[in-house]
């Protein structure tokens, strides 16, 4: 009997022991979870033969570079926020020393529709007020003097922009995209003002070009509603301010990318004289032409801000994850 128990206990614990293998084979293996960051930081700089903004020119039509730093929050792979800031240089007839850019916002996508909504600070620190001690309306200006060819401008030209974008990528070719921005005191100038524009991408297939490399050509048309100015930029017809024109502008271009580097060529254009563009503008190298002569424009000085510009661009543009 005693036999028959230890050979009944030997069966058992071999079977056991088998079974305890076998489930150990059968059992999936224990994974730990991906733990993923939602933080990003996007960041690049540039180099541009003009500083070209909304068909104008904001560096004498000189070059300019650019730099800016993103922080990024990855809600969900649907939803982010971000905030920003980034600089410009420039050259603007207050002698301002850089254009500095604060900004934040959100971006939604549902799908193939990415959308944008956001508010951004411009900030020129380091102006100078060119005009009279005494402005057209009898107010006090804190300057001493205009310009040397006449023109009059504000020591501080900051303001406020908020701004919409969509974006509706059609397939990996081809994007369309639409932005109203809305500014809060435009250029100090004492009107709000608002912009609308719509633009179009088309890329190049990925099999047109070596690998790594890109291809695109882009255009966009926008249309500025500008306003009445304060007493400041007053004349001897309106003394408390000018109506400055609305205009369009246009620009299109192609580029070509490798990696994170972009290279694009850009062709701008507005349709403002140059008389219109000197008094939008107060453009400090505006020279005499008695054809610009107009009740905004008095002084009849021209200025080629506004005008056609070739706009050459090398980019880097990158972002920690990238680089992972």
């Amino acid at each position: 009997m005693k036999k028959i128990a230890l050979a009944t206990v030997a069966i058992t614990c071999l079977a056991g022991s088998a079974f305890a293998a076998d489930m150990a084979v059968k059992a999936p293996p224990i994974v730990a979870p991906v733990v993923t960051n939602p933080w990003d930081l996007a960041f690049g700089a540039g180099i541009y033969s003009d500083y070209n903004f909304r068909g104008i020119s904001q560096s004498d039509r000189g070059p300019s570079v650019n730099a800016y730093f993103e922080p990024r929050y990855n809600v969900n792979s649907n939803l982010q926020l971000y905030a920003g800031i980034g600089g410009w240089s420039i050259n603007f007839a207050n002698n301002a020393d850089a254009e500095i850019d604060i900004y934040g916002g959100i971006r939604p996508t549902f799908g193939a529709l990415a959308l944008d909504f956001g508010v951004w600070y411009y900030y020129y620190p380091g102006g100078q007020c060119f005009n009279t001690p005494i402005d057209t309306a009898g107010l006090a200006t804190g300057c001493t003097a205009p310009l040397q060819n006449g023109n009059v401008i504000k020591k501080d030209l900051s303001f406020l922009e908020y701004y919409a974008k969509a974006t509706y990528t059609f397939s990996p070719n081809v994007a369309v995209g639409a932005a109203f921005y809305y500014d809060d005191n435009w250029l100090n100038f004492g009107f709000d003002a608002q912009y609308l524009s719509g633009n179009i991408k088309l890329t190049a297939p990925s099999n047109w070009l070596p690998t790594g490399f890109g291809m695109y050509v882009s255009g966009e048309v926008g249309h500025y509603w500008l306003g009445t100015t304060d007493s400041f930029y007053g004349n001897g017809f309106f003394p408390l301010g000018v109506a400055l024109p609305d205009y369009t502008t246009w620009n299109v271009g192609i580029g070509l990318t490798w990696k994170v580097f972009t290279v694009d060529l850009r062709y701008y254009d507005t349709d403002l004289s140059e008389g219109d563009c000197n008094a939008i503008t107060g453009d400090h190298t505006a020279t005499f032409d008695p054809s610009a002569y107009s009740l905004i424009n008095t002084g009849s000085l021209a200025s080629k801000w506004c005008g056609q510009a070739y706009v050459i661009s090398l980019k880097a543009d990158l972002t920690l994850d990238s680089l992972k």
